[in-house]
Formats: structure tokens, sequence, C-alpha cells
């Protein structure tokens, strides 16, 4: 007999629908699975086999073929083993085919019949409502990551009897919806604060700027002067996640199998901190099947890059794409996928190997010479410091800051700033499809930063004298339209751009 059952598979983090075929004829006992599937696909036989016996029902002994259609795309994962399982049964007589039509199945199979969860459930569910009037039959920990959108009914079983139960309307099963999911707020609370950091008030006014532009930033100091504890907090002043922001960087996570067990939306922003060890597929993504890297799962959050200079200079390189474009496009043989990697970064690095050039503590004079300093810093190449809008110094923190016990200015408070600064941005650029400064195009640049005579006669005695890019020159102009911004001004005054400016001051000395 002939059975199908619903099922869907992945391209990258957009999903497509998948027929299980399932063909029980006469012959000496055989199980062929066809339709491209790679590894963990061709296994699930003997996962499906023990399932389907301890679950209490009988496995047909007889010449089984396994079709996935359609049947020229790639099929990976796990997700297929329950699809299989009630094909069979169905072929069987044992599900009701009729009955049978109105799921989608998704699920990893046990040996002793449980369902466990898979990747990529929530582009499934999404794009699911496209794909007709079915519902969705879920491993009960991937229940809450599917629910998160309005789509059709969901049905939460934990092991394969459930399935059977629930398609052939043995047993009463209501859908399942998510439980009520923690206030904004609490999303955003992650225990770390910039009340905490004392001192560095140049480098949280530097971090305040990217936050409500959306700029890349470029921390350079001794060891011990708050680098990475202060990156760590910038998310913390970061506008809140829009539903449909949430709802891509969710996908991606999904794609990954990084959500956490009955986990549903994705409500903080991402903070990624790759080791410097990492390779550019790690990176950027990659594999003989592509998956995401570190720059798309860091999308709509944070990429902080710590020991900026000990990463491999053709793994550094390989950033440009993503921060111009927003996007990395991985090419291979058999297909070609384009992951969104829109981004802030945040790069951390040591004036010289020994990390000591321009620190004035006795006990810790820099020991690198000439040639050391300049080989360390020549792995950073003039294109991608380019692409990072601000360079900030952050200097050993004195001894009466450390001491000092008076409250430094909060998370929240910066944060309120933030948001009435990207709210502006937003008034301005949404009808362009943008959300933040650091998106603009030289058109939005000519139209909505322009300068007065005393703006235009500084930056030009500067791009002279500092012998600026043109990506430079524009960048100093985003920067300086944040910083009135911040300051609900709607003309760029010399003020403003005097200040963009001093952001790029230790741009020469690193490229």
């Amino acid at each position: 007999m002939l059975s199908r059952v619903s099922s869907g598979a992945l391209i990258g983090i957009d999903a497509y629908p998948v027929d299980v075929e399932v063909d029980i004829a006469q012959g000496l006992p055989q199980f062929a699975t066809v339709g491209l599937p790679e590894g963990a696909v061709k296994e699930s036989k003997d996962r499906v086999k023990s399932a389907i016996k301890n679950s209490g029902y009988d496995f047909p002994a007889r010449k089984i073929t396994i079709n996935l259609a359609p049947a020229d795309i790639r099929k990976e994962g796990t997700a297929f083993d329950l699809p299989i399982a009630v094909g069979l049964l169905a072929a069987s007589g044992i599900v009701q085919q009729e009955s049978l039509k109105n799921f989608i199945l998704l699920g990893e199979l046990s040996l002793d019949g449980r369902i466990k969860p898979v990747r990529g459930v929530l582009p499934i569910a999404v794009a699911a409502r496209s794909w007709g009037d079915q519902a969705l039959i879920l491993p009960a920990e991937n229940a809450d990551e599917g629910a998160i959108v309005a789509g059709p009914p969901l049905y939460a079983v934990r092991d394969h009897g459930e399935a059977v139960a629930l398609i052939n309307g043995e047993r009463q099963f209501e859908p399942h919806h998510p439980e009520t999911p923690p206030s904004r707020e609490q999303a955003n609370n992650s225990g770390e604060d910039f009340a905490e950091v004392r001192g560095q008030e140049h480098v949280k006014r530097a971090l305040e700027v990217a936050a409500a532009g959306a700029h890349n930033l470029l921390l350079s100091g001794p060891p011990g002067s708050g680098k990475t504890m202060l990156a760590r907090r910038l998310p913390t002043i970061l506008p809140q996640l829009s539903f449909e922001e949430a709802l891509e960087t969710t996908k991606i996570h999904s794609v990954s199998g990084l959500l956490a067990p009955r986990h549903g939306l994705v409500e903080r922003r991402p903070f990624r901190s790759p080791h410097h060890s990492i390779s550019d597929a790690g990176l950027i993504g990659g594999g003989s099947y592509p998956r995401p890297g570190e720059v798309s799962l860091a999308h709509n959050g944070v990429l902080f890059l710590d020991e900026f200079p000990e990463f491999k200079k053709n793994v550094l390189e390989m950033l440009r794409q993503p921060l111009e474009d927003g996007q990395v496009s991985i090419s291979r043989a058999a297909l070609s996928l384009t992951y969104p990697a829109s981004f802030m970064l945040v790069a951390a690095m040591n004036p010289c190997p020994c990390g000591y050039l321009g620190d004035n503590h006795q006990q810790h004079p820099c020991s690198c010479t000439p040639t050391m300093v300049q080989r360390y810093r020549s792995k950073l190449s003039g294109p991608l410091l380019d692409r990072i809008d601000l360079h900030v110094e952050v200097p050993r923190v004195p001894h009466k800051d450390l001491a000092d016990v008076a409250p430094a200015e909060s998370s929240a408070s910066i944060r309120a700033r933030v948001d009435r600064a990207r709210d502006i941005q937003h008034k301005r650029l949404n009808p362009f499809g943008l959300h933040a400064n650091a998106q603009m195009q030289t058109r939005h640049i000519d139209r909505f930063c322009r300068l007065d005579a005393a703006g235009s006669k500084l930056l030009e005695q500067v791009t002279d004298r500092m012998g600026l890019s043109a990506r430079s020159y524009t960048r100093i102009l985003k920067l300086a339209r944040t910083i009135a911004d911040l300051a609900d001004c709607r003309q760029i005054t010399r003020e403003h751009l005097a200040e963009a400016i001093q952001y790029r001051g230790i741009e020469r000395n690193l490229s």
C-alpha cells in the first residue's frame, strides 16, 4: 500500500514542504530511502523500526520504499523520523489516511518511541501558513517555538503513540498555546548594568553614540582597562527588539539548534563573542551544507571580537561583506544561500603585543620594538578599519575613579536617550526601509546630513589633513547625524561634527 505524509525541510532559514511517500510492496524485507537523504535521514530506518516495535505496533517485514519529494533537493536532519513512522503505519492500515491529510508532522524518534526536539521548527511553522489548511504535530519541547506565530493549530506530542492517537481521533487533544512571555523589561535584564562601571565616561559616551545609531566600534587600550566589561554591557542600552526582528533572530537560532528546550521567541538582542581561534566557516558560515556563522547568529545584536588582531587575517577580511551589506552569501557546488547578518561590530584590542604602549604606569613599560608594533597592527587592514565608525582609546582607570562609591549612570537611563534618538531616526528613515543612521546610503546622507558653512569648512580641513577615504568621510557624517539626534537637533552643528571627528582620532595610528 501507499501512503503520503506532509512534512517540511529547510533551505537556509526558509522552509519548503516535503511529501514523505511510503510504499510497502511484496518482496524480500528491505528498507530504502530515496530523495537525496543525507546520513541522519538514511539512519532513520533503524530508529523508526525500533520505535514502532517498542510502541506496540508490528513492523512490516516487506519491501519498503520511502521517497522524500521533491527528490532533487538534499534532505538532512532527523525531523523525518516521525513522518516516516506514521507513514508506515498508514500504509499498513493502522493510521487513517484521510485524517492524516490534515496534519504536518515533524519529530525525531528515540528507540522507545519518545519524540525528541528538532531544529528549524519556527521557519517551518511560519511557512506552513501558506501550505494549506493543515495542523502541525510537533515534539512537546518545540511547541512554544512553533506557536510564536499565529498560524494553523499546533499539537504537542510526547511519543509515537500519542501522535497515532491524535491522528486517528482516539483521544482528545487541545491545541497548544504558549505560556505568557516575560515582559520586555525582564527579557532585556541580563544582570549587567553600566552603573557598575567606574570612570571611563568618554568611553560610555562613545558606546551611547554607537548604540543610538547602530555604529561599529573599536576599543583600544591596555589590559585591565575595562574594554570587555564595557562591551558586554552594550546590549543593555540597545533598543528592545521589535517582533519582526525577534522573529528573524529566532529563526536563525532555531535553524542552528541553539534555542533552549521549551523556549519560544528570542527576546534579547544577541551578544556573540567567538574566540580568536575561530575559522572562517565558523565566523561567516559554511560547511558542505552551509550553516549560519557567528555573524548571522549576531543578527540584530552585537558581535564582540576580543583580541581583534589575534584573529586570522583572512577571517577578519571576510567581515567586509556583512559589514557593508548586512548579509552574507555562501556558495557551494550544490546550492547558494544568503543569511542575514546585520549586527553591530564591537572589537577590542591592545595597542601593541605586550599591551602597554602609551601606558605611563612605571611598573608596566612597553617592551615592544617599533617593528613588533607595526607587525601587530598590520593585521588590521585599512579597508576593514574604514568600516568601523568609532575608534576609541580606553585608558587605565585611575584610583580615584575606582574608589569612587557614588553610583554611576544606569543602563536604563542611557537606554532612554538611545530610544529617543532611535525614534527620531525611525521617523526619518522608515520610508526608505531603514531604521538606524549606520544604514544610510549616499542619497540619504546627501539629504539628511547637510552641514552649515562652519561645519563644511571644518570637515574639509580634517579630510585634507587626515587623508580620509570617501568611506571615512561618509561615516563621520553618519556619526555627526547620530550625535545631533541624541541632542534632539535637526541641524548638524560644528560641535556635533567635532565630536564625530575625534572618534576617528586613532585611525591614523592603526592603519
